[in-house]
């Protein structure tokens, strides 16, 4: 069992898992599955008097699903790693130094950025508004790995 839960599993069953996922929440629930909506529902939660109406008409307590979503991520994460002993290192050892600090924030504030103009991330939209067949999620998808092999490919042939 613990080699189950420690190793990768194959693509040919973590794919359709998560793609199972979606509907799933959609019929059981009538949710649809998606986190970067979770980081505006904690500014609501936590700012109930603000005058910015992008969190004044956020209806955090609909959506509190969302937050629990989130926290048993956190959670389930810490779990793992502590008692399941992945050992799986989630930073490259140089961002503990000052310019690397200053490069995960620069990037965190940019893919939150990204994630709001999108209305979406790259998860949200290339499995949820796949799945549920929305026209401007494949655009999205599309875009994604259209950036993603532009900065790539001359990224890898300059490194040669």
């Amino acid at each position: 069992m613990d080699n189950l839960l420690s190793q990768p599993w194959p693509w040919y069953v973590a794919g359709p898992l998560i793609g199972l996922m979606v509907p799933a929440l959609l019929l059981l629930t009538g949710q649809m599955f998606g986190l970067s909506s979770s980081f505006r529902h904690l500014n609501a939660l936590c700012s109930p008097r603000t005058q910015i109406e992008y969190l004044k008409e956020d209806d955090w307590r609909r959506e509190a699903w969302n937050l629990f979503l989130v926290g048993g991520i956190l959670v389930g994460s810490f779990l793992a790693t502590r008692f399941l002993g992945a050992g799986v290192p989630l930073l490259p050892q140089e961002s503990g130094t000052g310019p690397g600090l200053l490069s995960l924030f620069a990037g965190g504030v940019l893919v939150g950025f990204g994630t709001r103009y999108a209305d979406g991330c790259t998860s949200g939209h290339s499995i949820t508004g796949l799945a549920t067949l929305n026209w401007p999620s494949l655009v999205a998808t599309c875009s994604f790995f259209a950036g993603g092999l532009a900065v790539v490919w001359p990224a890898f042939w300059l490194s040669r």
